[in-house]
């Protein structure tokens, strides 16, 4: 049974036919724009931040726009709380089908200068909590043979960045684990994917100095920084189920900065 299509020509999908799709980092950047853009092709959507007023903030702006939104406050390093609360999502909505691991920080700073807490913060946000998410969203999948998983890697990952080896290596290791899970259960009907996103205009990229800006420019061939919209649109199709013939891929939505 296919749904309605509403007054945008997007078909909005019956509740019963909804798969779960659960965003971590939700409520600000990239993150805030894949939530929209996954309710605007009908999905029901669990938005997970650790920023209670962020998401709050989210919640407010989605019911203005005619939607609704699940929300969950929580610290995705920690793992015994971060596992309840995903089991108790799946619980309640017949499983995960659509897991978007988006959650990611920096600590940059010369690898020299890099003390340990530095790096394992960062492994723990953006690479550990990704682990965490997937081995429980992936049992659900399984079981229901269908699953989306789609992380947010980075083009550092891909070319390296100075300053940021504990970001370039959280997200490279996105990457590596994508590919493994791919391989693990695609018999099952169940997809992994990595975005890597190039310059993109958020919060985090807003505060860089000029200079740096420009340096970026310089080097992406279509001469414009990406938005949050390039990316909730590469995620949304990676989501769907016309794409359950691409797996273990990464897609770089960078202007052609990374080729």
């Amino acid at each position: 049974m296919r749904g309605i299509a509403d007054g945008n020509g997007l078909e909005k999908i019956p509740m019963a036919e909804k798969r779960l799709a659960v965003v971590t980092g939700a409520a600000r950047g990239i993150g805030r724009g894949i939530v929209f853009e996954l309710l605007r092709q009908g999905r029901l959507v669990a938005g997970l931040d650790v920023r209670e007023d962020a998401l709050a903030d989210l919640q407010k702006a989605v019911a203005e726009a005619g939607f609704e939104v699940i929300t969950r406050c929580i610290d995705i390093t920690q793992t015994d709380a971060f596992t309840k609360v995903l089991e108790e999502l799946a619980s309640e909505h017949g499983g995960i089908g659509i897991l978007v691991n988006n959650a990611g920080i920096t600590r940059d700073r010369l690898m020299i200068q890099m003390d340990d807490d530095d790096f394992d913060k960062v492994i723990a946000v953006n690479l550990r909590a990704a682990f965490t998410a997937t081995r429980v969203a992936a049992r659900s999948m399984i079981r229901n043979k269908f699953g989306r998983i789609v992380s947010i890697s980075s083009v550092a990952a891909v070319m390296g960045q100075a300053g940021s080896a504990n970001y370039a290596a959280s997200k490279a290791g996105l990457i590596g684990m994508t590919k493994s899970i791919a391989r693990e259960v695609g018999k099952k009907g169940v997809t992994a994917n990595c975005i890597a996103p190039g310059f993109i205009q958020t919060e985090m990229t807003a505060v860089l100095h000029d200079m740096v800006k420009k340096a970026a420019m310089d080097v992406i061939p279509v001469k414009r920084f990406g938005t949050v919209e390039d990316v909730a649109r590469a995620v949304a199709f990676l989501a769907s189920d016309e794409s359950g013939y691409i797996t273990g891929q990464v897609l770089c939505v960078d202007g052609g900065m990374a080729m």
